[in-house]
């Protein structure tokens, strides 16, 4: 039974951190939070950029989180394990796939191309202001139908 919650304490957490950094990304990214995110909205040469600052924190959290609780496994460990989880999964799709900071592959997947659709969206608009399309792993097709009627 503890394996099925600490699954379900893992999962839950990706789902919530996908939640959490929608609402991150639209009100602090694009708002107060901006002079740090807009390197990530900019044209550079370099591999890193000032925005993988927010990667590093949302780490170090998850590894506290799993630091703390490493004896006992208890919730706190599989909060932080669903945390590090979400960040791989960030990693591979937005700057892996959809930013090809590492080029490694292209899928013809109908759910992965509406991510980087949405995604391209959101870079359209090179501003703090008036953007669209804040998360990443739920798309509204709705979003990408509108926007592609003047792509």
């Amino acid at each position: 039974m503890s394996l099925l919650i600490n699954l379900i304490t893992v999962v839950f957490t990706v789902i919530l951190m996908e939640c959490m950094s929608w609402f991150i990304h639209k009100y602090l990214f694009h708002g107060p939070l901006w002079f740090i995110h807009k390197s990530h909205h900019e044209r550079h040469n370099s591999f890193l950029e000032w925005n993988d600052v927010f990667a590093i924190l949302f780490a170090a959290l998850s590894l506290y989180l799993m630091f703390i609780d490493r004896f006992d496994f208890g919730f706190r460990f599989f909060i932080g394990l669903g945390i590090t989880l979400y960040g791989l999964i960030y990693f591979v799709i937005h700057d892996w796939f959809v930013h090809q900071r590492i080029r490694a592959f292209k899928t013809k997947n109908a759910y992965l191309s509406l991510i980087r659709k949405a995604h391209k969206i959101h870079h359209k608009n090179q501003g703090k202001e008036n953007g669209k399309a804040f998360g990443l792993l739920f798309v509204k097709k709705n979003v990408v139908k509108a926007s592609s009627s003047y792509e």
